[in-house]
């Protein structure tokens, strides 16, 4: 397995994490909790939901051929909070992931080396992608933190629950005999 190929396996595989704890951030709140809004400067989880989207969409439809900031991208309207019902939500937030992970896989380990341009300013595919991993974890950390916020008590951890740190650790090294 040459190292380009490997890349290509772990960034996916990162992606599809990161994904995850959206998708169990999403699982856990209703309608009503996903427009929440700490203040008049923060985004509710519906509006950053939306933006993770329009920018999936934006940087990886014909990835390796055209600009990803695309001509019919309003990323202004992407922070107007207007999916109105959660169904809506998860459906802006799968299409733009389904994008990503079709342009991913369909990559060769020649591509990373390749440039793509970004608002006209050229940019490595390698680099790209590390920017779309950092910009989706980014987003993604304020979906959780906000719907922490909003569920309190009521939340469910998406990784390691407060003071159970050691027996994660116990159950790990027995899981791989150590």
């Amino acid at each position: 397995m040459t190292i380009g190929v490997e890349y290509l396996r772990i960034i996916a595989d990162r992606l599809k994490s990161i994904k995850k704890l959206g998708d169990k951030t999403l699982e856990q709140l209703c309608t009503e909790e996903l427009h929440w809004t700490f203040n008049q400067e923060s985004n509710s989880i519906a509006v950053i939901v939306k933006h993770v989207g329009g920018n999936l969409v934006s940087r990886w439809t014909d990835f390796l051929h055209s600009d990803g900031e695309k001509p019919n991208r309003n990323r202004e309207e992407e922070f107007i909070d207007s999916l109105l019902s959660k169904q809506e939500i998860i459906d802006a937030w799968e299409h733009g992931w389904t994008v990503l992970f079709e342009s991913i896989s369909g990559l060769k380990e020649e591509d990373l080396q390749k440039t793509i341009k970004i608002r006209g300013e050229d940019h490595l595919v390698m680099d790209t992608i590390e920017r779309q991993l950092a910009h989706n974890a980014y987003h993604v950390g304020q979906m959780a933190y906000a719907g922490k916020m909003i569920k309190d008590k009521e939340w469910s951890s998406l990784s390691i629950p407060k003071g159970e740190s050691e027996k994660f650790l116990q159950e790990m090294l027995a899981r791989h005999g150590e």
